[in-house]
């Protein structure tokens, strides 16, 4: 069985890099991981970040503002210490991650390792992506978020989490394997 995580990320890009403001991370049993990024430049963040993501960050000494290494370290152990305390060889065989447009996600959580090779083994090398599935399932409709979750990355997983449990629900009763 694999080891389901559902996230999301904020972050900042120009068309050439991407810039980790904050992620929020649940697991299927209420597990929840939070950060904010201390290394972010606020002042290279575009109107629309500015008002839907900074505006809605905690205040600064708050104390889920970490440096990505700190971010790094936590929310490898928080990933992989289920599957370890399960007894798994081969933890990232089991670990899965799944997000709205999973792409944009995937590439500002892997950052944190630096270069792709550098990803640890026991994480995965690919997000699956909730948006492809509901395609897939043919748009079924999903629950809405608060308004309070928006753009906010631990909401957005939350909410994320939801999708995913509509989106079984739909794949079981049309029979769909996988």
């Amino acid at each position: 069985m694999p080891y389901r995580y559902f996230y999301d990320t904020e972050f900042i890009e120009n068309g050439e890099t991407i810039d980790l403001v904050s992620i929020g991370v649940v697991d299927e049993h209420g597990r929840e991981y939070y950060a904010i990024s201390t290394e972010f430049n606020p002042d290279a963040a575009g109107e629309w970040v500015r008002r839907n993501v900074l505006d809605k960050l905690p205040a600064p000494g708050d104390k889920r503002w970490k440096d990505r290494s700190t971010i790094r370290d936590e929310l490898y152990e928080f990933l992989v210490s289920p599957v370890r305390k399960k007894g798994g060889t081969h933890p990232g065989e089991r670990v899965e991650l799944w997000a709205w447009f999973g792409a944009y996600d995937h590439v500002a959580y892997a950052q944190l390792w630096g270069t792709m090779p550098a990803l640890p083994k026991a994480l995965p090398r690919m997000t699956k992506d909730l948006r492809q599935r509901w395609d897939d399932l043919g748009r079924p409709e999903l629950p809405q978020a608060e308004d309070h979750e928006l753009h906010d990355a631990l909401g957005d997983a939350r909410h994320n989490l939801r999708r995913w449990r509509t989106l079984e629900k739909q794949r079981q009763s049309v029979g769909w394997k996988n």
